[in-house]
């Protein structure tokens, strides 16, 4: 039987996998936070791991950093409401061995999974059309932020203030500050109002 760990904090996605998978020999275990997830993951290890990127306190790439440190042979699917190139670029980049998002069709997501459990990887083919020429356009500046520069710039683009952010993901909101303003050094802004202003054209925006 297959095991599958599904890493979400949305009740209605975790139902709707179970739903999808329904007809398979699967065993499907569930973390709704990185914390969850962490402490869910002990011998016999799942066969792939589901792995939603917008999650509370402890954000899904550096989830899946750690995830991937303590069982580097972890096979895991990031699926995620972000369609944007960069976080399947980032994702890819940590280990994952695919990326679909929630816009997929349910049949990509499925062949997705069994591309991975055979020991492929398998990303969204939107998304990869996207990730082929995002190195010709604009976004390509994106490049040099870290992957906690990214979560903040999300939940900036979201509408959080600096003091939420602090509070999601559990930090000194003298390091969120600090963040902010290097961030603004990389892409070259001056104002955190124009920053937001960019984070959301480029579709950084946490809409779900």
């Amino acid at each position: 039987m297959t095991r599958i760990l599904v890493v979400d904090d949305h009740a209605i996605v975790r139902t709707g996998l179970r739903r999808l998978l329904k007809a398979r020999d699967v065993e499907i275990a569930e973390a709704t936070s990185g914390e969850e997830a962490l402490a869910a993951l002990r011998p016999p290890l799942p066969d792939l791991v589901v792995l939603d990127l917008s999650l509370p306190a402890l954000g899904g790439l550096e989830l899946l950093r750690r995830l991937l440190r303590a069982h580097a042979e972890l096979r895991i699917l990031v699926f995620s409401q972000h369609a944007e190139p960069i976080y399947a670029a980032k994702a890819l980049e940590a280990g994952a061995r695919g990326f679909v998002s929630k816009n997929a069709l349910p049949e990509e997501l499925l062949e997705a999974i069994d591309a991975i459990l055979a020991g492929g990887t398998a990303v969204e083919k939107v998304i990869l059309r996207g990730m082929a020429i995002r190195d010709g356009m604009d976004d390509a500046y994106l490049k040099p932020l870290s992957d906690r520069d990214l979560e903040i710039l999300r939940l900036l683009a979201a509408g959080d203030t600096m003091t939420d952010i602090a509070a999601k993901l559990g930090i000194a909101y003298k390091t969120v500050a600090n963040t902010v303003g290097r961030i603004k050094e990389k892409l070259g802004v001056a104002h955190t109002a124009d920053l937001i202003r960019l984070a959301v054209g480029r579709g950084l925006a946490d809409l779900g």
